[in-house]
């Protein structure tokens, strides 16, 4: 009779849970009560399903009435912050946590088109010097050692030459014609007045002072070319003593590369190995090899900025002066050459360097600090949006370049949208917390 009438009235009980071991007793009760009362079958099974129905129901109900509460939750925020928040993941912070949090407008950045490469530091070569000796001989004494730096005119080595002592002799010899062709000039001259002379042994004369004249000159610039100075010229001449020691100095301001010379060695002109090597390290070149998707983009004189792992936080700037013919068979890589400025000769040949070109123009985006980017776990960039700085929506963005502290945006965001510029982890973690709560 009771199970008739819930059957009746099972709509009254729809909001209302029955406990599962309750209902197997009932069910077991009325199963034996059947077995004496057969007519009732019908009925008894009708209540059974009822009752099953009014226990399923409730459970529904109440699933039913909570997503209710929270559907006008949802559309309570939705009518407070406009459109943002549509089926995206959210935060809510209280006033004191949102003062951690800055946000700012969606605004633009300029951003510069860079290729980054890898390469080594090598010496100038155009700026690299063999030093040779003008003439052969032996060497006498060498001065500078490897990694010394020299100016230019700096003595280098001296050698005993057999070529500046015959032109050291000649000199002399050619000064004493010189003054003997002019004291002859000088007597014919005076007996020309006399009468004593004829004009004709003058003519001679003259001419014969002439010839001694360019001998001696000649004779002089010889001497010259060996690097002797005026004033040691003339010391030779006066004391008519030769001196067959040949000073070697440095042709350029530089380091000293290599050395080969020492005492006793005999060294002749473009004979390998040079005595010295010199090179000028204000100046240094980054070799690269590009691949070659990127070799279009490189053009002679774009900016370069170099940095080395010897000095992480200095940046040597140059600019790209050779770029190769052609692409290496078996890297497919194009051969990119900079000249690097380095005025404290900090840089050394050899160093495993880094290089970043400029090959365009800057261009100008929509950005976003870095603070305000966050990457999820599965390799996402998100923004946070927000229109009263309490409530903040997680936006899944496209990014492109970084830039001093900056991200482009190319998509996800529109201009003049309010986001939040540092805090961003500080909303991930807030929502992972909400979650796991």
């Amino acid at each position: 009779m009771n199970y008739r009438l819930v059957a009746l009235h099972h709509g009254r009980f729809k909001n209302l849970s029955i406990d599962q071991r309750s209902l197997e007793a009932v069910e077991v009760n009325v199963f034996g009560y059947l077995l004496k009362h057969s007519r009732l079958v019908v009925i008894v099974v009708a209540a059974i399903g009822a009752a099953a129905l009014l226990w399923g129901r409730g459970f529904v109900g109440r699933a039913d009435g909570q997503a209710t509460k929270k559907e006008l939750v949802a559309s309570a925020r939705s009518e407070q912050t406009g459109s943002i928040g549509a089926g995206e993941e959210s935060v809510d912070l209280s006033q004191k946590q949102a003062g951690s949090i800055k946000v700012g407008t969606l605004g633009t950045h300029e951003f510069a088109i860079l290729k980054t490469s890898v390469g080594t530091i090598d010496f100038n070569e155009n700026m690299l010097v063999q030093v040779f000796t003008q003439y052969q001989g032996k060497i006498i004494k060498a001065f500078y050692n490897v990694g010394d730096d020299v100016q230019q005119g700096d003595i280098l080595f001296t050698i005993d030459s057999p070529d500046l002592l015959q032109a050291e002799s000649t000199l002399l010899a050619a000064a004493g014609v010189l003054e003997l062709q002019k004291k002859t000039l000088a007597r014919v001259s005076g007996l020309l007045k006399t009468g004593g002379a004829a004009q004709k042994d003058v003519d001679q004369s003259t001419s014969d002072q002439q010839t001694a004249e360019g001998n001696f000159k000649a004779a002089r610039d010889a001497v010259r070319i060996f690097g002797r100075l005026d004033e040691e010229i003339d010391h030779i001449l006066v004391n008519r003593r030769v001196d067959s020691t040949l000073k070697v100095s440095s042709p350029i301001s530089g380091r000293i590369v290599t050395r080969n010379a020492a005492p006793g060695l005999l060294t002749q002109p473009g004979t390998p190995p040079p005595p010295y090597q010199m090179a000028d390290v204000s100046t240094m070149w980054m070799v690269a090899n590009v691949i070659e998707t990127d070799a279009p983009s490189y053009r002679l004189g774009q900016p370069v900025e170099v940095t080395v792992p010897a000095y992480p936080n200095k940046v040597f700037k140059g600019h790209v002066t050779n770029l190769g013919s052609t692409i290496d068979p078996n890297s497919r890589r194009q051969l990119v050459r900079s000249e690097i400025d380095d005025p404290d000769h900090l840089l050394r040949s050899g160093m495993y360097a880094s290089f970043v070109t400029r090959v365009g123009d800057p261009v100008t985006s929509l950005a976003v600090p870095a603070d305000g980017v966050t990457r999820e776990g599965d390799g996402t960039m998100t923004v946070w949006v927000t229109n009263d700085k309490r409530h903040f929506v997680k936006r899944t963005v496209t990014t492109g370049l970084r830039q001093d502290g900056w991200v482009q945006i190319m998509q996800g965001l529109q201009p003049g949208e309010t986001v939040v510029t540092e805090g961003a982890v500080f909303l991930s973690n807030q929502l992972l917390l909400g979650d796991a709560g």
